[in-house]
């Protein structure tokens, strides 16, 4: 007899569990609030997001000329301008007031000045001054247009020197030569098209899924809390913290990751992103973030076993990932301290992942480190389980 009680005890979790599945299956129908948290709103934002940015680069952003000079070469020069794909002019102004004014309106990105003279200047000789004005309030508008201004007046740089050196009977390849001796090759590697969708959506995705599992965990344990059905909840789970935690968290998990599954094959299959390690250890290190954030959900709910405080909790840990899993902002730059804490978010494992994986096809022992992160955040419940169990019996809750 003593060699069949663990295998009663463990059909006896087993059928406790699915008994708790059952009821969480019919909670997550009942309410069109699970249905859009788990399935509409990941499938907007993958939509969203993939198709806001589906030129890769902003074009045509509006900037404008004062053109003091009304020659023939500073004519060439705005049309040269026209012509980069990210920048059209759209007006002309007489003065820089009037395009600064214009510009502080948001009517234009920026402008391009070409004082009185500049040709004569040029031809004399006597280095004349090109200007021009970006509003960096918009850093990837201003960034872009503040590199096509740039350039353009380097060019024209370049073909003043490259006339005065034939004038002075130099070749083409001498003057070449002297204006530019080294010639610079670049390779972007792995996002050669300098495609903004690539660049972002591959976390944009994975962490508007990570957000929304936060919020689902805290609200579907919370609201047992808030309604008072956290004793029944238990109940059904032969008053097992684990067998209830295992019974509600097992459906989603199947609906989130069917999600991560969705926005793999999407980014990857349907939009050919870069995916140098194959779509696998995608799909692999999808499934370690979904239970990882499942993990810190049960962490935040358990911490702080108030709908309302959990809610709150989640939505700023959630936010505030996309700053510190190092996208918009390099961690290596941050502060010492906050690339500490930088490991405490599960984007970040993540997102050093995905591109040791997904960018440089790096073999997966690789980023083992990573993958042990997000396991630990996977064995957060194990610090908060028995307080979340008292929660659950004891605490009354206060609106």
């Amino acid at each position: 007899m003593k060699n069949q009680t663990p295998s009663i005890i463990s059909r006896e979790a087993l059928l406790a569990t699915a008994v708790v599945m059952k009821r969480e299956c019919q909670r997550l129908v009942s309410r069109p609030l699970y249905l859009f948290c788990m399935v509409v709103a990941p499938v907007f934002c993958y939509v969203f997001f993939t198709t806001l940015m589906n030129s890769g680069l902003p074009k045509n952003m509006p900037v404008g000329v004062v053109d003091q000079d009304q020659t023939s070469t500073s004519r060439q020069l705005v049309r040269n301008l026209d012509a980069f794909e990210q920048t059209a002019v759209v007006a002309h102004f007489p003065n820089v007031t009037d395009a600064r004014i214009a510009m502080q309106r948001g009517e234009i990105y920026g402008f391009y000045y070409i004082p009185a003279g500049t040709s004569a200047e040029a031809q004399a000789q006597r280095q004349p001054k090109l200007s021009f004005y970006t509003n960096n309030t918009l850093l990837i508008a201003g960034s872009l247009l503040f590199r096509d201004m740039k350039m353009m007046s380097e060019l024209a740089s370049g073909a003043a020197a490259q006339a005065t050196l034939l004038a002075r009977g130099a070749t083409e390849d001498q003057a070449m030569a002297f204006l530019q001796p080294i010639v610079i090759d670049t390779h972007p590697l792995h996002n050669p098209w300098l495609n903004y969708s690539v660049y972002l959506n591959n976390t944009f995705a994975p962490g508007m899924l990570m957000l929304l599992i936060f919020m689902v965990t805290v609200y579907s344990i919370g609201v047992e809390i808030k309604e008072r059905t956290a004793r029944e909840w238990l109940r059904q789970s032969h008053n097992s913290i684990w067998i209830a935690l295992s019974g509600k968290l097992l459906p989603h998990t199947a609906v989130f990751f069917l999600m991560g599954i969705l926005y793999n094959v999407y980014l990857y299959g349907y939009l050919h992103f870069p995916c140098e390690s194959g779509i696998f250890p995608m799909l692999l290190a999808t499934l370690c973030l979904v239970l990882a954030s499942q993990g810190m959900g049960v962490l935040m709910i358990g911490t702080l076993p108030t709908l309302r405080l959990g809610l709150s909790f989640a939505s700023l840990w959630g936010v505030l990932s996309f700053s510190m899993c190092g996208l918009s902002f390099p961690v290596m730059g941050m502060h010492p301290v906050l690339q500490a804490l930088a490991n405490l978010f599960p984007l970040r494992h993540y997102f050093l992942i995905y591109v040791d994986q997904a960018l440089n096809g790096y073999p997966m022992l690789y980023s083992w480190i990573n993958y042990v992160a997000l396991l630990l955040f996977m064995l957060l419940p194990f610090l908060v389980a028995y307080r979340l169990k008292g929660a659950l019996v004891y605490y009354k809750y206060i609106p």
